[in-house]
């Protein structure tokens, strides 16, 4: 192996580690608690090495959110996939992107409420952003019907989940309506 291939494989570990470390804190203590100097005192590197592969919090963030996006795609395709008949499929899909909200809240702020620095809806968008809205439309684009595009169709059902998502996590719905408002938004909106 040459020098440059080891120091690259070398890069490639720090900075997954970087992003590992910032996402179990963020996890454990909130958004807030992270910060350089402790990723830093965590991962054992000087807060330059950190600045070598990520140009502050922001960044990291960002490397947070298209990693959860990538997760939340696959598991949006894992669930919709086990699931046989429209319906059910739909209601599983809502099912798993909640699950995941709720399961990953600090990764959920990072794709959705905290400035990562990424493009949402253009030409800029990161692939992984495109992948997790993607694996939706597979799944919801069979349900828009014909008066609709199944993309806009797919951006309505998601924004309501992700309504159904930040207002629970929030307190302002109660957690032991999910269910129901979940049968109800696949019911009435995607008419399965």
């Amino acid at each position: 192996m040459s020098v440059q291939a080891r120091k690259e494989r070398e890069r490639v570990v720090r900075e997954r580690l970087i992003v590992t470390t910032a996402r179990e804190i963020a996890e454990q203590q909130g958004w807030d608690a992270v910060t350089t100097r402790r990723l830093a005192e965590r991962i054992e590197y000087s807060q330059p090495v950190l600045y070598s592969h990520f140009r502050g919090k922001r960044e990291i963030i960002g490397a947070v959110a298209l990693e959860g996006a990538a997760e939340l795609a696959a598991a949006l395709r894992a669930g919709a996939s086990s699931a046989d008949g429209r319906r059910t499929r739909v209601l599983t899909l809502a099912g798993t992107y909640l699950e995941f909200a709720e399961r990953n809240p600090a990764v959920y702020d990072a794709m959705f409420r905290l400035d990562g620095g990424l493009a949402f809806a253009n030409e800029n968008t990161p692939e992984p952003l495109k992948d997790a809205f993607a694996a939706l439309l597979e799944t919801l684009g069979e349900v828009a019907g014909d008066s609709v595009h199944p993309a806009l169709f797919t951006e309505v059902f998601w924004a309501a989940l992700h309504g159904l998502a930040t207002l629970t996590r929030a307190g302002r719905l109660p957690p032991e309506d999910t269910q129901r408002r979940v049968t109800l938004l696949v019911d009435r909106l995607a008419m399965v």
